[in-house]
């Protein structure tokens, strides 16, 4: 019995890191609005993701914008066009996200109307 638990103790704790490695790479107030921005129209230019998030600052969206492309989730292509127009997508290993973009959607409709009914 004390095996079991001991073994249940250090798998809880390997997921718990795993959730805590997830909350790391998209902590703050603007990670995941980005990334839904990216993940909804498939590519984004700066421009309209700083039109889509509310609030965003251009400063603070070209500093999330190259965490997210460090971290391997979205990539920037600079297209040759005058002037110079730059885009944002998910990389396949962003498009993992999708499901929990989508679920986070989901749950959010459902408790806006729990909430105030709407």
């Amino acid at each position: 019995m004390e095996c079991e638990t001991k073994q249940f103790r250090q798998e809880h704790k390997k997921e718990m890191r795993a959730v805590q490695d997830s909350m790391d790479v998209l902590s703050g107030k603007w990670k995941i609005p980005i990334i839904s921005s990216i993940c909804f129209y498939n590519k984004r230019r700066f421009s309209d993701i700083l039109n889509d998030v509310d609030g965003i600052s251009n400063r603070m969206l070209s500093k999330e914008l190259k965490e997210l492309e460090l971290n391997k989730l979205i990539k920037r292509t600079v297209l040759d066009t005058q002037p110079v127009t730059v885009q944002y997508q998910l990389t396949e290993h962003g498009r993992t996200l999708k499901t929990i973009i989508d679920n986070l959607t989901e749950w959010g409709i459902a408790h806006r109307k729990k909430i105030i009914g709407r």
